[in-house]
Order: C-alpha cells, then sequence, then structure tokens
C-alpha cells in the first residue's frame, strides 16, 4: 500500500470513531423522546382523548437530535468511503 492509501484508511478510522462518538450521545437522547412521547400517546388514547399535533418543545428537540444524528452517521460514512478509496489506492 502507498502512503496515501494508507493515509487515507486512517483518515477513515478516524472519521469512523468521531462519527460514532458524535451520534452516540443524540441519539440514546432521541430515542428516550421518542419512547417518552409513545407513552403519552398510549395513555392519551386510554384516557380518550384527542392528541394535539401541533409542535411541542419535545418535537422541535427531537427534530434537533435527529439532525444530529444524520450529520454524525455522514460523518461515518465519510469515513467508510475514505476507507474505501485507501484501499483502491495499491
Amino acid at each position: 500500500m502507498n502512503p496515501p492509501g494508507v493515509a487515507l484508511v486512517v483518515v477513515g478510522l478516524a472519521l469512523i470513531v468521531y462519527g460514532f462518538v458524535r451520534t452516540r450521545g443524540p441519539y440514546a437522547r432521541l430515542r428516550g423522546l421518542q419512547a417518552q412521547d409513545a407513552n403519552v400517546a398510549r395513555y392519551e388514547a386510554w384516557r380518550g382523548g384527542i392528541r394535539d399535533d401541533s409542535k411541542t418543545g419535545a418535537s422541535v428537540a427531537m427534530a434537533i437530535l435527529q439532525r444530529q444524528v444524520r450529520v454524525g452517521a455522514a460523518i461515518g460514512l465519510a469515513g467508510v468511503a475514505a476507507i474505501f478509496v485507501g484501499l483502491l489506492l495499491r
């Protein structure tokens, strides 16, 4: 393997690790908010109330967290692409 290929593999691994670390926190919080939202929906369905579909603080937070998760995943995918290109440079 030539030096640019090795460098791309190393950079790709670093990007995958960085994307994972960046995604882990927001993803855990997003799952928690989604579980709470599902619990509220079950409670309101049991109670017989009509659920309001307007924006809430939790829905805005979920949208922000989803965006952060997508950005972290994109960074990880860029790392995978860098490794792939680095392995092709033989």
